[in-house]
C-alpha cells in the first residue's frame, strides 16, 4: 500500500478495465454494445471513459440530459452516435448533431424529419411511447427502437419475458428498424432479449450485473483515503458526533480524509469495512461531512500518512451499496469532486 502524501482521498479509475468490460459485454450480447455515460460516466468522468471507449471502437453513446450530450460530442467530435435518452426541444441541440430519444407521440411529430431514437414502454410505465398508442406509430421510421427492462436482475421475474413479447410486437410494427432491448443486466438473460445494439451502464463501471452470481466484470474503481491522524483511547471512551461507538477495549482510532460530502455516505456509519494491506479495517461511529473514523487497533503497521482502501478488494461499490441499504449505482454516482482523480490509461 502506496502512502499518499497529500491530504486528500485519492479516487483511481481504470480506464482498460472499462474497455474490457465493454468488449465482454459485446461477446455474451453476441452484437454491438453502446455506452452509456450518463451522470458523468456513472461519477467516473464522461470525458476520459468515453475518449477511451471510442478509441477502442464503441460508436453509440447514451446520456441522459442535453448538457451532457452537448459536453460529450465536444470531447468525441463528429461522428459517433450521442443520444440523449431525456429527449430535448426542437434545435436545442444547435450544431452539435445529437439525436434525441423519443418518449412520446409529441416528441415524434416534434422531430418529424430527423434522425431519432424511438422508445416504446413495455412494462417501466416511466418515458416511452405506452402500448396503447402503438397503433399511430405506422409511418415512424425512427433510427433506433428501444425499451426499457425493469427487473432485468431477477432472471425469473415474469416480467422480463412480458416485456420482451411487448417489444417483439413493437418490432412487428416497425419492420427493418434495428432494436435495443438490452441493458447491463438485460445481456445475461439469454438470447431471447439479444437485439441489435445493447446499452450497457453499470456492468461497464464493474458493478456487477448478475446479483447473487460472482461478478463477471472487471473492478473499475478504487478509493484510498489517507489517515490524518490516529490516536490511543481508553476503554470507555466514545467516538465521533452523537457519542454512537463506544470502545470496549483500549483502543487506536484512525481519521481519514473523506466523508459525506465526498459521497461516502453517512448511512455507512458503523456498518462500512475498508481494507488495510488485504486486512479488513471497521468504520466506527458516524460518517461526518469531511472526516471518517476507523478502528485500527489490530493494525500496529499503520501510520498517519498511509491510505486506507475505501473502495476496492473486500470493499468493492457493490459491497458499499449492501451496507448503506442501497445499490452501487447510488455509491459510483455518490462519488466527490474533492477526490484527486487519477486514470489508468486503457
Amino acid at each position: 500500500m502506496a502512502t499518499v502524501a497529500a491530504t486528500e482521498a485519492v479516487l483511481t479509475i481504470d480506464l482498460a478495465a472499462v474497455v474490457a468490460n465493454w468488449r465482454r459485454l459485446g461477446a455474451v450480447h453476441g452484437a454491438p454494445c453502446a455506452a452509456v455515460l450518463k451522470a458523468d460516466g456513472y461519477g467516473l468522468g464522461a470525458a476520459p471513459v468515453g475518449r477511451a471507449l471510442a478509441a477502442a471502437g464503441c460508436w453509440h453513446f447514451f446520456v441522459a440530459h442535453l448538457a451532457e450530450g452537448l459536453a460529450l460530442r465536444a470531447v468525441l467530435g463528429p461522428g459517433p452516435l450521442v443520444a440523449v435518452l431525456n429527449g430535448f426541444a426542437t434545435g436545442a441541440d444547435g450544431t452539435a448533431g445529437l439525436t434525441p430519444v423519443l418518449n412520446s407521440l409529441a416528441d415524434i411529430a416534434a422531430h418529424q424529419g430527423r434522425p431519432g431514437i424511438l422508445q416504446v414502454d413495455t412494462g417501466m410505465a416511466r418515458l416511452g411511447v405506452p402500448p396503447q398508442e402503438w397503433g399511430r406509430l405506422a409511418g415512424v421510421q425512427p433510427a433506433l427502437l428501444m425499451t426499457h427492462l425493469a427487473v432485468p436482475d431477477q432472471p425469473d421475474h415474469p416480467l422480463n419475458a412480458a416485456q420482451a413479447g411487448r417489444f417483439a410486437a413493437a418490432r412487428a410494427l416497425l419492420p427493418g428498424v434495428p432494436a435495443s432491448l438490452a441493458a447491463s443486466a438485460g445481456i445475461f438473460l439469454g438470447p431471447d432479449f439479444a437485439s441489435d445494439l445493447a446499452r450497457p451502464g453499470a456492468a461497464l463501471y464493474g458493478l456487477n450485473p448478475t446479483p447473487g452470481q460472482p461478478n463477471p466484470m472487471l473492478p473499475v474503481v478504487r478509493l484510498e483515503a489517507p489517515v490524518l491522524q490516529m490516536r490511543e483511547i481508553a476503554a470507555g471512551t466514545s467516538v465521533g458526533y452523537g457519542a454512537s461507538w463506544v470502545a470496549e477495549r483500549p483502543s487506536r482510532v484512525a481519521t481519514v480524509a473523506a466523508g459525506y460530502a465526498d459521497g461516502y455516505l453517512r448511512a455507512l456509519s458503523g456498518r462500512a469495512i475498508a481494507s488495510f494491506q488485504g486486512q479488513p479495517v471497521p468504520l466506527i461511529g458516524r460518517v461526518s461531512m469531511d472526516l471518517t473514523t476507523f478502528d485500527v487497533t489490530d493494525l500496529p503497521a499503520l501510520r498517519p500518512g498511509d491510505a486506507l482502501t475505501l473502495i476496492g478488494p473486500g470493499c468493492t461499490p457493490d459491497e458499499l451499496a449492501e451496507r448503506a441499504g442501497t445499490i452501487g449505482y447510488e455509491i459510483l454516482t455518490s462519488l466527490g469532486a474533492r477526490y484527486r482523480r487519477q486514470y489508468q490509461p486503457a
